[in-house]
C-alpha cells in the first residue's frame, strides 16, 4: 500500500489549511469523525505527529507544515495531470492564456490578430491572474500559456519564449526628494523603502528598506501617495501615468523582459503554433519610447 494516498493529502490539507477540523470537514462534504479518523490513520502510517490538536486549538508541527508543502504540490501535480491529458485528447480545445490586466505590454492585440490568421488558429480564452500567480495557473493546468515578468515571475518548470525588453522606472510621490530629477539611479534610491510583492523574491534597490507587502499595482499606487513606499515597476505597468504620482526612468536597473511562457513538458501543436504567432508579432512591433521595446532578431527558446 503506497504512504500516501491523495483523499488523505485531500483530507490533510484541508485540516492544516483550515487549522479547525470542524470548517475542514464542512468544506470536504464529510463527517468530522471521519476525517478526525483518516487524520490520525495518516500519522500512525508516516510515524509522526502532524498536527497538535486541542479542544480549542489545532497547529502544525514541523512535520505538518512539511506535508502541507509537499502535499499542495503533489495535489497540484495530479490535477494538472488529469486536465492535461483531457485537453491532449481534445481536438477542439480552446487556448487559454492568462495574463495580468494591463500586463501585455500593448502587444496582446497584434498577438491575438497574427495567430488568427494561422490555418490552425483555435479560439484563444483570456483569462486573468493576479500579480504573482499566473505561473501556477500554467504549472497546473488552468492555463496553456501565460504572459509573465521577468526576473519577477518564478518560471520554474516553465519554457518560455521573451517577447520584449523594456526598462523600469521609478514611481515617486510629487514632493519626493528625487521628484525634481529628469531620471534616478538604484543608488539614488538606496535606504528607500520599496513595496514587497506577495509571493515574488524581493527584487528592491541594494540597500533598500523592504516595506509593506502588497498584491496588486492598485495597493502600490495608494502606498505610495500615502507617503509610505517608492516603487521600481518595467515601463508598461506604470501605464496610464498617474496624475498625483511621478515617475522618472531609474537608468541603471536591469531590464525586464515580458515573456510568454508554457509548460515545459507540454509539446502540443495548439501550444507551438500561439508561441510562433506571438514571438511573429512581437518582432513586427514598433518600439516607442514609452513602451517595451521588442528585441532584435530572433528569439530562442529558453528553459528554466
Amino acid at each position: 500500500m503506497a504512504e500516501l494516498e491523495t483523499r488523505e493529502l485531500e483530507y490533510f490539507v484541508a485540516v492544516a489549511e483550515e487549522l479547525h477540523f470542524g470548517r475542514a470537514a464542512a468544506g470536504l462534504a464529510i463527517a468530522q469523525p471521519a476525517l478526525s479518523k483518516a487524520i490520525r490513520r495518516l500519522e500512525s502510517r508516516l510515524g509522526v505527529r502532524l498536527l497538535e490538536r486541542s479542544s480549542r486549538h489545532v497547529a502544525l508541527t514541523a512535520a505538518g507544515e512539511a506535508l502541507l508543502h509537499h502535499g499542495r504540490h503533489a495535489l497540484n501535480a495530479v490535477g494538472a495531470a488529469a486536465e492535461k491529458t483531457r485537453r491532449a485528447g481534445d481536438r477542439q480545445a480552446h487556448l487559454r492564456l492568462v495574463i495580468k490586466p494591463g500586463g501585455d505590454g500593448n502587444l496582446l492585440s497584434g498577438i491575438l490578430a497574427g495567430y488568427a490568421g494561422r490555418p490552425d488558429a483555435r479560439q484563444v480564452d483570456i483569462l486573468f491572474g493576479g500579480a504573482t500567480d499566473r505561473a501556477d495557473h500554467v504549472r497546473d493546468g488552468r492555463a496553456d500559456v501565460a504572459l509573465l515578468y521577468a526576473p519577477f515571475d518564478d518560471m520554474t518548470g516553465l519554457d518560455h519564449e521573451t517577447l520584449a525588453v523594456e526598462g523600469r522606472v521609478a514611481i515617486l510621490p510629487p514632493d519626493h526628494r528625487l521628484a525634481a530629477r529628469p531620471e534616478v539611479t538604484l543608488a539614488d534610491l538606496a535606504q528607500e523603502t520599496l513595496p514587497r510583492w506577495k509571493g515574488v523574491r524581493w527584487t528592491g534597490a541594494p540597500e533598500a528598506r523592504p516595506g509593506p507587502e502588497v498584491t496588486d499595482a492598485a495597493e502600490v499606487l495608494q502606498m505610495i501617495r500615502l507617503g509610505r513606499t517608492v516603487a521600481i515597476l518595467p515601463r508598461s505597468l506604470a501605464r496610464p501615468l498617474h496624475p498625483d504620482l511621478v515617475y522618472r526612468p531609474v537608468t541603471d536597473a536591469p531590464d525586464s523582459e515580458l515573456v510568454l511562457a508554457w509548460s515545459q513538458d507540454d509539446r502540443r501543436r495548439l501550444v507551438a503554433s500561439f508561441v510562433a504567432a506571438a514571438v511573429e508579432a512581437a518582432g513586427q512591433s514598433s518600439p516607442d519610447a514609452d513602451e517595451p521595446r521588442p528585441t532584435a532578431g530572433p528569439v530562442r527558446p529558453r528553459r528554466r
